[in-house]
């Protein structure tokens, strides 16, 4: 998690980004979007930057129009996300006030509360420092499909303990989980014939490459799309 490749590109944060909404669920913010009685829902687990990454909430409605899926994209840091200008607080010692483990006990308020509005299957996806937190969930029934996208922090043990069909989705040009990680991953998976579930490494994209792209780089956008309509399928495909 730590040098600069987890933090490269960061976002411009913006509280009015996306067409959806910011209530609360299970006790944190969240931005919300797409139909509020859907019985499908998708949560959406952040990077370090925080649940008002513009590109993030886009995403979030991507999925919610393309599909009817309820999205929530909660604000795990508690109004806090790591800034990268502040040379007092390096990533190293913001994460010690938001650690993983904590974004675990977090999420389970927010799944249940979901669930007590009707919602029968949810599937969650992380990116970055939002993947370990998926992968937590998916070790049990928490969730029913779940979706990484360049992961940090996911062991090859934590893979060894999955139990819901899971994407794992990376870059080629990543220090964090480097393709020799997520081959490792894939080998995990190939052992384990109940978890559906595979490993895809993108060609020519650096870490983060999902979600910390600029509008204006047209090979950036392109390289996020797709990766964005394989969690789209996954879902489809495991949460409807």
């Amino acid at each position: 998690m730590s040098g600069p490749q987890c933090c490269e590109n960061p976002p411009t944060l913006s509280s009015s980004s996306g067409a959806g909404s910011v209530t609360e669920i299970g006790g944190l913010k969240a931005y919300v979007t797409g139909p509020s009685d859907s019985k499908h829902a998708i949560l959406l687990i952040s990077d370090v930057y925080g649940f008002e990454a513009p590109n993030l909430r886009k995403l979030a409605d991507k999925i919610a129009s393309a599909a009817g899926f309820h999205v929530v994209v909660s604000d795990f840091f508690y109004g806090d996300p790591y800034v990268p200008d502040n040379a007092e607080r390096p990533v190293s010692v913001w994460i010690q006030s938001h650690g993983t483990g904590k974004g675990f006990e977090d999420a389970k308020p927010i799944i249940a509360a979901l669930r007590n509005k009707g919602v029968s299957k949810i599937g969650a996806a992380g990116f970055c420092w939002g993947a370990k937190v998926v992968v937590e969930l998916a070790k049990s029934d928490y969730i029913q499909a779940a979706v990484l996208l360049h992961p940090s922090l996911v062991t090859v043990d934590d893979i060894k303990e999955i139990k819901a069909p899971i994407a794992i989705l990376g870059a080629e040009f990543d220090k964090i989980s480097p393709p020799e990680l997520l081959k490792k991953y894939e080998e995990v998976l190939s052992t384990k014939p109940e978890v559906n579930g595979y490993v895809k490494i993108f060609p020519g994209v650096p870490h983060g490459w999902t979600v910390r792209y600029k509008e204006e780089d047209e090979a950036a956008v392109k390289h996020a799309g797709e990766a964005h309509q394989d969690l789209l399928a996954w879902f489809t495909q495991h949460v409807k």
